[in-house]
């Protein structure tokens, strides 16, 4: 029996010692993440490419297409980074340097908000000309649209990549083979308010986007109810509401888990897979920009209205 128990005992030594050991997430969620982040390269690539094909034809640089611009550089970023997680999901083993793991890590966070920021001053700025509040809203040089631009970068650059990069990962040890594990950090009471706050602002805002979207919709249904299918403002309106559908489905989900992974981060041993599975999600927002080719192309507003015309028949 003692035998026995010494060799169950080696085993387990060996298994620890393992690198492949300290990578936590099972085989399901593996596959669930390496899905999520392929899906998302491929068709954030493609939406990436054809929207700069696209942007490079405007003559126009109003701030709906100064914040596409800048849209198309922050997937572009996010994509650079995706094969790193690809490659640790599937080898089951990070073989980078630590500082290379934390900048791709807090890149997707980036990611997300400044996808989100982007978002929201592209709304804003279609609503006021909605409203007649404004003819348009452009910049009168392209020196402005870059200097605006680049304010914002700079803030980012400034004020939070430094944090990120030398605060994340310094609340406790982790192993140099494993990545994307930073949960330590929630112990923090500071940590746990940022995120609180973090939280409960983006479900604030999602349901003041969707509720001021839902109420220009039925206003401009009621207006083009005989020619709304072939009306430029009803499609101006969806690609609005594809804005909002993308926060929904991408974004708040993650959020909304967030506040009870804040609570339980503890308790079970798969909620940290979970987590990243919720944060893989904010990564398929880059499929946005193909979105908004397949919107704004004739042919497909032709299907639609074909489609259209059918169920009237039927």
């Amino acid at each position: 029996m003692y035998k026995e128990d010494f060799r169950n005992m080696t085993e387990e030594n060996g298994n620890s010692s393992d690198p492949s050991s300290a990578f936590t997430h099972t085989s399901t969620m593996s596959a669930i993440l390496i899905t999520s982040y392929s899906v998302a390269f491929a068709g954030g690539g493609i939406g990436s490419i054809t929207m700069s094909f696209v942007l490079v034809k405007m003559n126009t640089l109003s701030v709906t297409t100064t914040a596409i611009i800048n849209l198309v550089v922050v997937h572009s970023l996010l994509l650079f980074t995706v094969p790193f997680r690809l490659h640790y999901y599937v080898n089951k083993k990070w073989v980078f340097k630590m500082t290379l793991c934390k900048m791709v890590s807090a890149m997707v966070h980036i990611h997300m908000y400044l996808t989100f920021l982007f978002y929201v001053i592209t709304l804003v700025i279609r609503w006021l000309i909605f409203f007649q509040w404004k003819d348009k809203v452009e910049f009168y040089r392209k020196l402005h649209a870059i200097a605006a631009s680049a304010a914002v970068w700079v803030f980012v650059m400034v004020f939070v990549v430094p944090v990120l990069f030398f605060e994340y990962g310094r609340s406790g040890s982790y192993n140099d083979t494993t990545c994307f594990e930073f949960h330590k950090e929630l112990q923090q009471e500071s940590v746990k308010a940022l995120n609180y706050t973090i939280i409960v602002s983006v479900a604030c805002i999602t349901c003041v986007l969707l509720g001021l979207q839902v109420f220009i919709l039925v206003k401009v249904a009621r207006r083009l109810s005989t020619s709304l299918w072939s009306h430029q403002e009803f499609w101006a309106q969806v690609k609005n509401l594809i804005f909002i559908c993308v926060i929904i489905v991408c974004f708040l989900p993650y959020h909304l888990f967030r506040a009870y992974y804040i609570q339980h981060v503890n308790d079970f041993d798969q909620l940290e897979s979970l987590n990243e599975v919720f944060l893989s999600l904010t990564a398929l927002s880059c499929l946005d920009l193909l979105s908004f080719v397949l919107s704004g192309s004739r042919l497909f507003k032709q299907k639609l209205g074909m489609l259209r015309i059918r169920l009237s028949c039927c």
